[in-house]
């Protein structure tokens, strides 16, 4: 359904003396215009169909979707940092290579995100600006440092495998361009996995050393991965309107105890153990459990506390005024090619 079909209102030329009776026919108009929206709406959502950028949608879906895709594309962006920082001193031409290719993978992650968010009618320039100013938030998990090689195994198998997790029921998000967007980042994402798991595995086959690296980055990396799911679901207001409108298909700890489920059998094949001596199945609940994690921590790596917060912003600044000239360039390109267009079709 056209947004432009249920938004627009005819317009009426105004006779003498009939304007408040025009005004209340307009707003009568635009009732059941709002009506019908919503109808359209609700019908779309129960049947597990797609809204479109066209189509009528509340206004606090529209919101939400802009917060959680805005977000998303942020985190892509900032989480390049970590692991771009260590393609000069990956150990061989091979690991330089792959990590540089995953390095522009979430670059691309980002950009089919800020298209899908800049559907909802909010520019890219103005989302990069507030996440530059400090006002929008990513992944709290990209504010903890990257001390060693092993680190990048880390990321991989479990910052990445947690995406996926999470990433993986976003493809059937009722918005289509969120879920068209993460159809291909799951995949990308599935890659990163798996290269994080063969770097871990071939330390823990390595020096003894080696496989103490390993260890210590998993123990880093454990519990900030575990966080990546959001807060518990008693502490998230918005995950219960997320899953009825069909944007989240699970909750948080749904999510996370699936997470935990997953690393228990893999970190067995790593030959390493994960920081956490409380994680079993319940039988009852036929849940993964885990020890608790210390949300306190969470909460202020969120609100710009963490290791890395400062660091991470400085760099993304940086980067934005380094790259002014690029976009005054494409800039400047897209107006002659519109003019040279213009004088063609004249």
């Amino acid at each position: 359904m056209a947004a432009q079909n249920l938004q627009s209102v005819p317009g009426q030329p105004a006779a003498p003396g009939a304007a408040a009776q025009n005004t209340e026919g307009a707003g009568r108009a635009q009732d059941q215009l709002e009506a019908e929206g919503q109808a359209y709406f609700d019908r779309v959502i129960s049947e597990d169909s797609r809204i479109e950028p066209r189509d009528w949608m509340p206004a606090a879906y529209r919101k939400t979707l802009l917060r959680q895709i805005s977000q998303h594309a942020h985190s892509e962006i900032i989480g390049m940092q970590p692991e771009a920082n260590w393609i000069t001193r990956a150990p061989s031409l091979k690991r330089k290579a792959i990590l540089m290719a995953k390095v522009q993978d979430e670059a691309g992650h980002g950009l089919y995100l800020y298209s899908a968010a800049e559907t909802l009618g909010q520019s890219r320039d103005q989302m990069m600006d507030d996440l530059i100013a400090g006002k929008a938030r990513y992944s709290s998990i990209f504010n903890y440092p990257a001390l060693t090689w092993a680190d990048m195994g880390a990321i991989g198998w479990l910052v990445d495998g947690a995406a996926i997790c999470n990433q993986v029921p976003l493809c059937r998000a009722s918005y289509g361009p969120y879920g068209r967007a993460m159809v291909r980042i799951c995949k990308e994402e599935s890659f990163h996995q798996r290269q994080g798991f063969e770097i871990l595995l071939e330390l823990s086959n390595g020096t003894p050393a080696q496989k103490q690296m390993a260890q210590d980055a998993v123990n880093r990396w454990y519990a900030p991965a575990l966080m990546m799911f959001g807060p518990p679901d008693d502490d998230s207001p918005n995950s219960k309107q997320s899953m009825a409108w069909n944007i989240k298909r699970f909750s948080n700890d749904e999510l996370r105890s699936r997470f935990v489920g997953m690393m228990v059998e893999q970190v067995k094949v790593l030959g390493l153990t994960l920081p956490d001596d409380q994680v079993r199945y319940n039988e009852d609940t036929k849940k993964w459990e885990h020890g608790p994690l210390d949300w306190n921590e969470f909460k202020e790596v969120l609100a710009g506390r963490g290791p890395c917060n400062s660091q991470r912003l400085e760099r993304r600044r940086q980067a934005h005024d380094d790259g002014a000239w690029v976009r005054e360039a494409a800039a400047a390109y897209a107006a002659k090619q519109s003019k040279t267009t213009k004088e063609y079709a004249a």
